[in-house]
């Protein structure tokens, strides 16, 4: 089950692919077979809360620009403008994004993108163990927030992450060092990130590991453990179904 939910989780954080190797010293790799265009807000009706869609020929992901991230505020704001000629650059420690097109109205238009990698972002990646096979993975880490400072605090936490893959989906999907440490501190066994990433598509939190222990259940698996919040498992109706099996035991 921990592979479906894996699987499934980590399919929504799709990011653009490229068949093109990283380059070598010199000139920092760049893509340039990049599109954009705009999508609603997810969600929600607030036209202020956009998302920037960013496509290759084989896959996309999307930037929110709803102000969570400050380096997408230069982008929102050139977005938001009358329609005509449009350029704007999302700035991060993997790299730059640069785009130019057109806007027929606000917050509506596309165009095209380059992304060049910052080549001292690889070089702390590789302090980590992480090298990043293609241009596309550290575009990923930009559109995901990947940083540094991540791969750092869940190697403290003593989870680090092994390749860009496992970083990327750190960031996708909010995977913080606190939590790795909550979860490892809990009754329940984690052997590496990929289990983390279970409990986080459930919703799984240290705190629900150790309702559970106090209902009695203090053995569990990380398999027993994403079953039972798979099936709604709460610690009440652990204690209850016990309860109600010792007095048909009696």
């Amino acid at each position: 089950m921990k592979a479906l939910i894996v699987t499934a989780s980590l399919a929504m954080l799709s990011a653009l692919a490229s068949t093109a190797p990283l380059q070598s010293t010199g000139a920092p790799p760049v893509m340039t077979d990049i599109r954009w265009d705009m999508l609603p807000p997810e969600g929600s009706r607030e036209i202020d809360n956009p998302r920037l869609h960013i496509r290759s020929d084989r896959s996309s992901s999307t930037l929110a620009l709803d102000g969570s991230r400050p380096e997408t505020a230069a982008a929102q704001r050139a977005l938001a403008g009358a329609a005509g000629p449009v350029a704007f650059a999302v700035t991060h420690e993997a790299g730059t994004l640069a785009c130019d097109g057109r806007l027929s109205r606000r917050y509506e238009g596309g165009g095209g993108c380059r992304f060049a990698a910052a080549p001292g972002f690889e070089q702390a990646l590789a302090k980590h163990g992480i090298r990043p096979s293609d241009r596309s993975d550290l575009l990923a880490m930009l559109l995901a927030n990947a940083t540094i400072e991540l791969a750092d605090g869940l190697s403290r936490a003593g989870l680090p992450p092994q390749d860009a893959d496992e970083l990327v989906a750190a960031a996708a999907l909010r995977v913080t060092p606190a939590y790795v440490r909550d979860l490892r501190a809990a009754p329940m066994k984690l052997t590496s990130l990929d289990d983390v990433f279970a409990c986080r598509a459930l919703g799984i939190n240290a705190a629900y590991v150790r309702e559970l222990a106090g209902a009695g259940y203090t053995d569990l698996s990380l398999e027993d453990v994403i079953s039972m919040k798979a099936l709604g498992v709460t610690g009440d109706y652990a204690r209850r179904m016990n309860a109600a099996a010792a007095e048909v035991s009696q």
